[in-house]
């Protein structure tokens, strides 16, 4: 067994004392505050107010169901005939809504460099782009830009994880 070294003895020694001065209030103290810093549960008698969290990229505005993410195959900015309908439903959308915004964001799996991968991001971001001024939507609603590599949806090293990654979401704002 490896020796523990000094400097590592006096981090836990130091931990030690932290968790004991939190080990009960303190005087003046709101025990709400404690239970919830300390990590236990709070007493029944807490008001306790739920936080809801929307589920991510829905926004408002935006077809109802339909989805908001476009997915792209390997090293690809074509739309895929399975996505065309998805693209035909913001068309629509838009074309009824014209206040509304979007933000088309392009994304890529981490294979390549990031410099190629952002361009192949805003390739797809504007494939996309483009198949909706087609459908006659303004290209002053639309901006198309790209992440690239950096803001993954999943982070398996498999083929299905990278397919999660090869997308544009449109964001409505």
């Amino acid at each position: 067994m490896k020796p523990i070294s000094k400097p590592s003895l006096a981090l836990i020694a130091a931990a030690m004392v932290l968790v004991g001065c939190a080990s009960k209030p303190q005087d003046g103290q709101d025990s709400t505050a404690y239970y919830y810093s300390s990590g236990k549960r709070a007493p029944s008698s807490a008001a306790v107010t739920p936080v809801t969290v929307p589920p991510a990229n829905t926004g408002t505005g935006g077809p109802a169901n339909v989805a908001r993410i476009i997915y792209f195959d390997f090293d690809s900015a074509e739309i895929r005939p399975e996505y065309r309908s998805v693209v035909e439903a913001h068309g629509n959308y838009l074309r009824s809504n014209p206040r509304s915004q979007v933000l088309l964001t392009g994304h890529t799996d981490p294979r390549g460099g990031a410099e190629y991968n952002l361009a192949l991001g805003q390739r797809r971001a504007q494939s996309v782009e483009r198949a909706l001024t087609q459908q006659g939507v303004s290209n002053d609603r639309l901006e198309a830009v790209s992440y690239g590599k950096e803001r993954p949806a999943s982070t398996e090293a498999t083929e299905s994880g990278y397919q999660l990654n090869r997308r544009v979401e449109l964001v409505y704002r």
